[in-house]
């Protein structure tokens, strides 16, 4: 139960005595509260000195538009559709009106109080009818000397900067998802273009082995073989079919649209996508442009306000009550008697455990945001260190491709040479035609993979948001 000593000096003046005892109560207890809180400062989080490989400065050049590097006009609009469209980001959107509000409720209750009330009463007597007239007032307004009141604004403002940067970060992720399943419906249309062309070289090949096993030069197996291989190409095809239907379903969700209305046309495949290259830098804008981060930072800052709140909690509170009214028999007569009544008050907690209890949780609840953070943190160095490891493997694989690519042409263009002088048959053009499909399907793979990493390390960058100083 909470226990205090309220005094309230309307009425009968208190004794010089009880005067000394409550100054003497109320300094003592100032004295001994523990409200000192430092100014707050970022939380210590582990340091990253070098990468194993260069990471940009995104500070310098990663614009906010930064998916129109990818030179792709089909995926401007799609960006465009889906920032109008998703639900998720109207939704944090949404929560970014709530918390706004919430602080404005905060610094409406920290305002005085005004309650008005009129009234018209009716009497009947023997003697006749009377009316009566009443207005009152009533008024409240708590002083908030030691800024008790402020810390709790304070925490909701935080709050609302933290959905801000929730906003962001729903954005960049957004951008992003469109982005990278774009992406694979781009690479899908390819792989099935080429899946195509590889089922029509395989039934030559069958159809020369169909031929051959009519003249005794093969076997009846190899001809099953090739069957065989017909098949499971077939069956790589309907699932290559499938994953892109599927891709579109997702983007359509993406955009607001209801899945199988979104249809992304495969003619696209003839227009190239550009791989921007990232310039090299340093990581010292990475923490200060990440919205998770800048979010996360926020709500440590929003807990570390309730805590000075908390403490706060222990001084006295100061209290201004004010209330007075005016009644007549007579409308015209109303403002001609009123009176009015002021009552300081002062409330001092002496014996309220809950105080102490509620300051402990908070200190806990402190304890829990940072490391939140610095989990928010390591997982950043993950995501950008992952991703440029990608980035670079990714590329190398991609060089040793293009030379096995090139060197399967050289061999495709002299192997048809020899079949026009005789000295090969044509089902060994076909065979090297089949394998040169094949690696340029890996080349498609390894394309996409680098788009999906270029567009992961914009968002683990920040994209083109601007540095936030959490203060």
């Amino acid at each position: 139960m909470k226990k205090a000593i309220t005094y309230s000096p309307g009425g009968v003046a208190p004794s010089q005595a009880l005067h000394f005892g409550l100054v003497f109560l109320l300094v003592q207890l100032v004295a001994c509260a523990d409200v000192m809180q430092p100014d707050y400062s970022q939380p210590n989080t582990p340091q990253k000195p070098a990468w194993q490989a260069s990471i940009p400065d995104s500070k310098e050049v990663i614009r906010p538009d930064w998916w129109a590097g990818f030179g792709d006009s089909y995926l401007d609009t799609l960006v465009e559709r889906a920032l109008e469209g998703d639900y998720d980001l109207k939704m944090l959107a949404t929560r970014i009106e709530v918390a706004a509000i919430a602080a404005d409720i905060d610094k409406a209750a920290s305002l005085p109080k005004l309650t008005p009330d009129v009234s018209k009463q009716f009497q009947r007597d023997p003697t006749g009818t009377t009316d009566t007239y009443s207005l009152s007032f009533s008024s409240s307004w708590e002083f908030d000397i030691w800024g008790r009141v402020k810390k709790g604004i304070e925490s909701k403002e935080s709050e609302f900067h933290a959905t801000e940067a929730d906003w962001i970060a729903g954005y960049l992720k957004l951008v992003s998802d469109v982005s990278s399943k774009y992406f694979e419906i781009r690479k899908l249309d390819q792989q099935i273009e080429q899946q195509k062309k590889s089922i029509i070289q395989n039934n030559k090949i069958l159809v020369i082995y169909q031929q051959q096993i009519s003249e005794g030069l093969v076997s009846r197996s190899k001809v099953l073989q090739q069957e065989a291989e017909y098949h499971s190409k077939n069956k790589d095809l309907l699932e290559l079919t499938r994953q892109r239907d599927i891709a579109e379903n997702l983007l359509a969700t993406l955009l607001g649209v209801p899945s199988g209305e979104l249809e992304v046309p495969s003619t696209l495949n003839g227009e190239s996508i550009k791989i921007p290259d990232v310039p090299v830098g340093l990581p010292s804008t990475l923490l200060s442009r990440r919205p998770d981060l800048i979010a996360q930072e926020y709500r440590v800052l929003a807990a570390y306000q309730l805590l000075g709140q908390a403490k706060l909690e222990q001084l006295p509170k100061f209290s201004l009550t004010a209330d007075g009214g005016v009644s007549s028999d007579r409308l015209s007569q109303l403002l001609n008697k009123w009176s009015l009544g002021l009552a300081p008050s002062v409330s001092i907690p002496i014996f309220d455990a809950s105080i102490k209890t509620n300051i402990r949780s908070n200190e806990a609840q402190v304890k829990l945001a940072e490391d939140q953070y610095r989990k928010t943190v390591i997982k950043a160095f993950e995501e950008v260190e992952n991703t440029l490891v990608n980035l670079s493997s990714r590329k190398i694989q991609r060089k040793t491709l293009e030379k096995q690519v090139d060197n399967l042409e050289i061999v495709n263009r002299n192997i048809n040479l020899q079949l026009k002088e005789g000295l090969v048959s044509q089902l060994e053009v076909f065979e090297v035609e089949r394998t040169l499909l094949s690696a340029k399907q890996s080349v498609l793979e390894i394309d996409q993979q680098l788009l999906a990493d270029t567009v992961k390390l914009y968002k683990a960058l920040g994209g083109g948001w601007p540095e936030v100083d959490v203060k």
